[in-house]
This record gives C-alpha cells, structure tokens and sequence, in this order.
C-alpha cells in the first residue's frame, strides 16, 4: 500500500485532534474529489513499518483523540490488508483511542449485503475494530460545507459497534452538540 500524506495534528477529520492516514488508490473517482491525486495506488510514499510505528507513536499524546483513514479509498481491497494490520496495532497499543474511517463504500457494500469489490472477509475485520464510518462517495451535486465531517449530503456518519451488534443503523451523536 502507499500513501498520500499523514496528518499529525487534524482536526478537520473526526472528533478531537487526530492523526489521519491518506491512502493511496481509489476507483471510485467522484466528480470534485478534493483528494483526486490519491486516486492511484502508485502515487505517495510506501507504507513501511516504519511509518506505521511513527503513527503509533503519534497517538501517544493525551490531546490526540485517535486515529483517520481516509483516501484515496482506505476500503479498497488492494489497501485493506495493510489497513487491517495498522489497526490491529492501533487497538493493541491505544485501545482507548477512536478509530474513524472514510469510505466510498456504504457500510451495506462493505458488509457484502450489496454486491461490492470491497466486501472481503477483511474489511468486516476493519469495521469491527473501528469505531465510526463515514460512508458514501462524494456527490458534487449534493455538497454541502455546513455539514460536519463530510462533503456531501448522501454521506452518512455512523457508529459502527452499535450498529454491528444490533443489525441496524446507529447515527454518529456529536458528543458536543447532544
């Protein structure tokens, strides 16, 4: 897998100050994409394990809430192996951060109860070791920059564990605004 950029200190992608992962590669390709260079998996940097100890490190600081993965399409098959391992060690060295993650999919693609190349085994594996997915592509058509944490108003945020144990949708609840 290679990635686009990593963002120590963001806040612009999940509650708190976070760390966040661009991958690399996505086949979704919406119109205005605001990250399109990302779109092919060769673009950035590979991901070593010296990169992924550096964001392991990065979540040390009591003000980092957790971690981000966003894209390019962290979700991609081609990308879900290394994403699956980055956050087996996320979860094993800072089980008390929250993990978010970007996603063209819908949680219904991801899971495999609509035809997806992204359903696999492993990505049902990075639902449950994370905590909120940001899930749908961007539609240009339906943009909106009041809504928070994400581009377009078909994107929905959802609370995944709740969601997985029960079999239906848990909406995100800003713990600020509730």
């Amino acid at each position: 897998m290679n990635y686009a950029n990593i963002k120590y200190c963001d806040i612009a992608n999940g509650v708190g100050v976070r760390t966040s992962l661009f991958v690399s590669g996505c086949r979704h390709h919406c119109k205005d994409c605001f990250n399109a260079m990302a779109w092919d998996f060769a673009y950035g940097k590979p991901f070593t394990e010296e990169v992924e100890n550096q964001i392991i490190k990065s979540l040390e600081p009591f003000y980092i809430k957790g971690l981000t993965l966003l894209g390019g399409e962290p979700m991609e098959k081609e990308n879900q192996e290394a994403v699956l391992h980055l956050l087996k060690r996320v979860r094993a060295a800072h089980p008390e951060k929250s993990i978010w993650v970007y996603s063209g999919f819908t949680l219904e693609e991801l899971l495999g109860e609509v035809p997806s190349r992204a359903a696999t085994p492993e990505a049902k594996k990075i639902l449950a070791l994370s905590d909120v997915l940001v899930d749908g592509r961007f539609i240009a058509e339906e943009k909106d920059i009041s809504l928070q944490f994400r581009g377009s108003r078909n994107q929905r945020i959802i609370e995944l564990r709740p969601t997985l144990e029960s079999g239906e949708i848990v909406w995100w609840q800003d713990p600020i605004n509730v």
